[in-house]
């Protein structure tokens, strides 16, 4: 294994990872910029008063349908795969391991924050940092143990759920309430909610709705039991990680693809029709109680995200030269810096401080918006790349890790 200028172990990139990695910041933009462009903020008359409505609509089903929640699973299993890899290195060097891992996952932890205070109050990496940091308390489970408490932690949301459907005053309640509270002292209100940031001529004022931001994501992340969804999938992906099965992707390591297939099939069979029942409750007027929409989301976005991930496999292992795989990997080895710069490229095609186009614009032109900004990612990543080792903010990560200087530019 090669070594860094600090004894340090550094991995050989494994194309697969980085695609899928690419893959899923694809997702991630389609399920974000609804958000940024703050249609998602308009109620029900407005959107269907827009011109664009009947396309809208179709494109809502596709993305109930195709991308609600399918490539958070993706990204997070991948964060997991990630973090096995980085404890493994940890482990073996010992205390001194432990402390960069930690120090590594109070940098992450930093820029979250920062980007959820800054930038856009909807950021993951501040739950993904502090959810990796309790992965160290596992790393002495065995295989079975590692899969028994993720599947726990898994479906630990739906026993919840069904408690919340028996009380009449839950925690989420509380913070919805907070957040309300929150808003009203930055003058938003449920009438201007929408259009805030559209019409807001300043960064003050796009900061005052960060406040009260932050505290509506924490009610989303206590209502949607994120916590404990994350530390689920990042225990699916320290099992993959340590079991090293990211390598059925490739020929060399594999005598067939038997296991891919099964897992990519089994996951197919339940997780198409169950998506088309999720997508059927989430896109209509059909109300259900929350425990059995937990249930619904369980049954249909981690099966089809496992069936994602397994048949883009499968795909790689038949076609391993395929231009495909290095036009996701690209973006997929700057998957931190592609992830902020999404936030902002949507702040400034759709905020009051950028075009100011949020509020006015379809679901299908924002898409559209969202497509040409990811090609663009992905040329940007591959001009960066030739020139340099790693993406910017990657390099800025490593070097706050470490405590030291490394060199950007290839040699």
């Amino acid at each position: 294994m090669k070594k860094e200028n600090n004894g340090a172990p550094v991995r050989q990139r494994i194309v697969i990872l980085d695609a899928l990695l690419g893959f899923a910041l694809l997702g991630i933009i389609l399920a974000n910029f609804p958000e940024f462009s703050l249609w998602t903020f308009q109620s029900e008359n407005v959107q269907q008063a827009m011109d664009t409505a009947a396309g809208d609509n179709t494109v809502k089903w596709l993305l109930s349908l195709l991308v609600d929640g399918k490539f958070y699973f993706i990204f997070s299993i991948l964060f997991g795969i990630g973090f096995s890899i980085i404890l493994e290195n940890a482990t073996r060097r010992g205390a001194s391991g432990m402390r960069i891992f930690y120090r590594r996952m109070g940098v992450l932890a930093a820029i979250g924050l920062l980007h959820m205070m800054l930038l856009w109050s909807g950021d993951i990496l501040l739950l993904y940092a502090l959810m990796g940091m309790l992965l160290p308390l596992f790393r002495r489970c065995s295989d079975r143990g590692l899969l028994g408490w993720a599947v726990f932690f898994l479906l630990l949301p739906v026993g919840i759920d069904l408690l919340r459907d028996l009380s009449d005053r839950t925690l989420p309640q509380y913070l919805y309430s907070a957040w309300w509270k929150s808003a009203a002292m930055m003058g938003i209100s449920e009438e201007n909610f929408g259009t805030w940031l559209r019409d807001a001529e300043s960064y003050r004022e796009v900061f005052a709705f960060l406040v009260q931001g932050s505290v509506e994501r924490m009610w989303e992340f206590v209502s949607g039991n994120r916590y404990f969804k994350v530390l689920g999938l990042f225990l699916i992906g320290y099992y993959i990680g340590r079991r090293r099965l990211y390598l059925w992707a490739s020929k060399e390591s594999t005598p067939d693809a038997r296991q891919l297939k099964t897992v990519f099939f089994i996951s197919a069979i339940i997780g198409i029709p169950a998506s088309f029942l999720y997508a059927y409750a989430h896109t209509g007027a059909h109300y259900y109680d929350l425990c059995v929409f937990s249930v619904l989301y369980v049954v249909s976005v981690y099966p089809t995200g496992l069936m994602y991930i397994t048949g883009l496999a499968l795909l790689y292992r038949h076609f391993p030269h395929n231009r495909l795989w290095s036009a996701l990997a690209y973006p997929g080895r700057m998957a931190l810096t592609n992830y902020l710069s999404q936030t902002v490229c949507g702040m400034l095609l759709f905020y009051g401080i950028g075009l100011g186009m949020g509020a006015d614009i379809g679901l299908w032109p924002t898409e559209v918006l969202a497509i040409i900004v990811f090609l663009f990612q992905i040329c940007f990543s591959a001009l960066w790349l030739h020139l340099f080792q790693f993406g910017p903010l990657e390099w800025v990560w490593r070097m706050l890790t470490y405590s030291k200087r490394f060199p950007l530019k290839k040699q």
